[in-house]
């Protein structure tokens, strides 16, 4: 996903420092981690609020992301490796946040799933380019502690996604996406700030996107055929 050989390059209008930097890239993974499970408990509501669309049409906005993520994570880790981390990073958590925010005024079903999808592609470009921030910025004897760290975040999101996404469904599912952008805008300042940029000189060739998508189309095309057949299940019941 990221190579450990990295070099950082701090910029002079940056004030870097180990803590800082492992809270705010932690941060950043703990939100794309969270929405795997958040939006797991709004599922419900989702189906409410969008009633007559069937159940297959519905675990798009389940499976669309959860293949996206899956499919991208390492080819725009690589990119990102090639041709600098922070804007991949910068880039990634500016999209995430913009596509919360349309995900929360979706005025119907498939609007909502194509926002997933950005989502997603948001979310695969910050989360292998955070651990390759706090890689390269962080001293090699701190390393093992700060990967523990980041890594322990997506742990947190696992556990208290369904938590917090129950305490914000009883306002609405809207809020599930919602609360990403205050998050996401203050992961934008705080990465500008005090995260140096670095890159992988190692890396020269330029990753399979192409391959990356036709991967998430075939797995797409498999969730759709077992929800299909979910469907048929149940209208025979």
């Amino acid at each position: 996903m990221t190579a450990v050989v990295a070099t950082a390059a701090p910029s002079a209008d940056r004030e870097s420092s180990p803590g800082a930097v492992l809270a705010v890239l932690s941060l950043a993974a703990f939100m794309a981690s969270l929405d795997l499970f958040i939006v797991n408990v709004a599922f419900p509501e989702i189906g409410r609020n969008y009633s007559g669309s069937s159940l297959s049409d519905l675990s798009w906005v389940l499976n669309g992301y959860a293949v996206l993520y899956a499919a991208l994570l390492v080819p725009l880790g690589r990119l990102a490796d090639r041709y600098g981390r922070m804007a991949g990073f910068l880039g990634g958590l500016a999209l995430f946040t913009i596509a919360s925010a349309a995900c929360a005024a979706s005025p119907n079903l498939w609007s909502l799933v194509a926002f997933r999808g950005l989502q997603a592609v948001g979310a695969a470009a910050l989360t292998p380019t955070s651990l390759g921030l706090l890689l390269a910025a962080t001293p090699a004897e701190r390393r093992v502690r700060a990967v523990r760290t980041w890594a322990a975040s997506g742990a947190l999101a696992a556990a208290s996604g369904p938590v917090i996404g129950g305490l914000l469904v009883q306002a609405s599912w809207r809020w599930v996406f919602i609360v990403n952008v205050p998050v996401g805008l203050l992961g934008l300042a705080a990465a500008r700030r005090f995260v140096p940029d670095s890159r992988d000189a190692t890396v020269t060739r330029i990753p399979d996107l192409l391959g990356a998508l036709l991967i998430a189309a075939s797995w797409s095309s498999a969730s759709q055929l077992m929800g299909t057949r979910a469907d048929s299940v149940n209208v025979a019941r």
